[in-house]
């Protein structure tokens, strides 16, 4: 499965995309999730993201650490627990279509609503709501980056406290993603450990490099620029989002015609 050239392409993904996550404490992983998904079966693409995400999100957090705000931290990690729990005894979450078209619309639907119905991280029911919204999208479409800007973008932290939490808020996030699936590669798949090393090494070298760029740039730039990337990215989610629903009409509609009245 793993050839020099996808090797070779995946390790440059991984070091282009932790560099982009280190300017933003965004988008890098859902472009590097996309990637992962073309070139590997699910459950080992989820958790080589898992691992990789872990590791450069964790070195962001300690490059910045000062700068955390750990009760927010605290909050999601009680809302993203009580989403996996019930995630497990359910069993039962909308299909990745639906979770990509929910994405996108609640990212627009954050970015435009007035200032003070704006969800806001720092507020404790706030984080705990985005917790568990975004561990549910981790577990269903692998990603939940533009919705958890959402929840930062309109907050009164700075860009260095904003990128330093989202770091440590993700560091649980792909945990829990990486204790879910990684249960699923037991049953044959293949990931191998030089794989993983590897991504590990060139995440944090990605994360080291961008540190220069965040510390260049103003909080006014860093807003803005987020704000754009949310929208292309949000964007991006409804297109294939709704791709991926026209693909699975032929399998929903006899379900639908089941339960019509």
């Amino acid at each position: 499965m793993f050839t020099l050239p996808i090797a070779a392409a995946l390790g440059t993904a991984v070091l282009s995309t932790a560099f982009i996550s280190g300017m933003f404490g965004m988008a890098g992983g859902m472009i590097l999730m996309g990637i992962l998904l073309a070139m590997l079966p699910v459950a080992t693409a989820m958790v080589l993201h898992g691992v990789t995400q872990m590791a450069s999100n964790g070195w962001r957090a300690w490059m910045w650490r000062a700068r955390i705000d750990w009760p927010v931290v605290a909050y999601y990690a009680v809302g993203a627990a009580a989403a996996t729990f019930a995630f497990a005894a359910v069993g039962l979450v909308p299909g990745k279509s639906i979770a990509l078209i929910m994405l996108a619309l609640i990212s627009f639907g954050g970015l435009i609503v007035p200032g003070r119905f704006a969800p806001d991280v720092r507020r404790g029911s706030h984080a705990l709501g985005c917790g568990a919204l975004c561990t549910v999208l981790q577990l269903v479409a692998g990603v939940s980056g533009p919705i958890l800007d959402v929840f930062f973008v309109r907050s009164d932290l700075g860009r260095k406290d904003m990128v330093a939490t989202k770091a440590a808020i993700q560091v649980v996030g792909h945990a829990l993603k990486v204790a879910y699936f990684g249960q699923l590669l037991a049953s044959g798949h293949e990931l191998p450990v030089a794989v993983v090393a590897l991504a590990i090494v060139l995440a944090l070298a990605g994360t080291q490099a961008s540190r220069r760029v965040l510390e260049a740039i103003s909080d006014a730039q860093f807003r803005r620029w987020t704000r754009s990337l949310i929208a292309v990215i949000a964007a991006a989610c409804l297109i294939h989002g709704l791709a991926l629903l026209s693909d699975d009409l032929p399998a929903i509609a006899p379900v639908l015609a089941a339960v019509r009245p």
